[in-house]
């Protein structure tokens, strides 16, 4: 009977050890993933385009997010030199890194850019004009799905760091925004972003935040 006990009583330690074992993988092998994703990624390729970070500016850049996702975006419309510049200018100053999209609706858009985090606030930042065609500005571009455009207040002249992405063709923005560039690559991004679970405000739940945005080129 003692030996009986003895060796149920080894067969729990030995299965609590491997347990614990277990564990403890799992937390090596969470930890890795985690050091992998937080890592700035300065070279790789996403459909077919292979891109490299590079210290001057361009006219592409590459959005990371911090859970390592990625969308490539080319700045690209001569109707709005103004608003690339500031955009330019933002990017060179690291000024979105670590901001969140604190507006996401699902077949419509992804916002950020606010340095609050709210949705009311720019910073120090100076507002643009607003090259569309509602202000004087013949833009042509489209807001078609993966444009980026600036968002603004009431006043036309309102933009300064917020941004949009259209996860699905809006029309009704024609004319009114500054759209300026387009995603080239990693659009299934926005897509996820725009799945997450939102509040009553279109505020996700969960924090969808830009670890960085990264001038890059496209290499041949």
């Amino acid at each position: 009977m003692k030996k009986i006990v003895l060796l149920i009583i080894i067969m729990l330690l030995t299965f609590g050890i491997t347990a614990c074992n277990k564990k403890e993988k799992k937390k090596e092998e969470k930890k890795e993933v985690e050091k992998v994703v937080k890592e700035e990624i300065n070279e790789g390729e996403i459909e077919g385009y292979k891109f490299k970070v590079v210290d001057k500016e361009t006219d592409r850049v590459k959005i990371q997010m911090e859970n390592g996702e990625i969308m490539l975006i080319v700045l690209s419309n001569s109707k709005t030199p103004i608003t690339i510049k500031n955009f330019k200018k933002l990017v060179s100053e690291k000024y979105y890194d670590g901001l969140i999209f604190h507006r996401v609706i699902k077949d419509f858009m992804i916002q950020g850019g606010d340095i609050t985090g709210s949705g009311y606030g720019r910073g120090d930042e100076k507002t643009i004009k607003g090259e569309f065609s509602s202000n004087g500005v013949e833009n042509t571009l489209k807001h078609t799905r993966g444009v980026i455009s600036m968002a603004r207040g009431n006043d036309k002249n309102s933009a300064s760091t917020q941004f949009f992405i259209v996860h699905k063709d809006s029309p009704h923005l024609d004319g009114d925004y500054a759209a300026f560039g387009k995603v080239f690559a990693g659009m299934s991004t926005i897509d996820k972003i725009a799945e997450v679970k939102t509040d009553e405000n279109d505020r996700p739940l969960k924090e969808q935040k830009i670890k960085s945005i990264r001038f890059i080129e496209i290499e041949d």
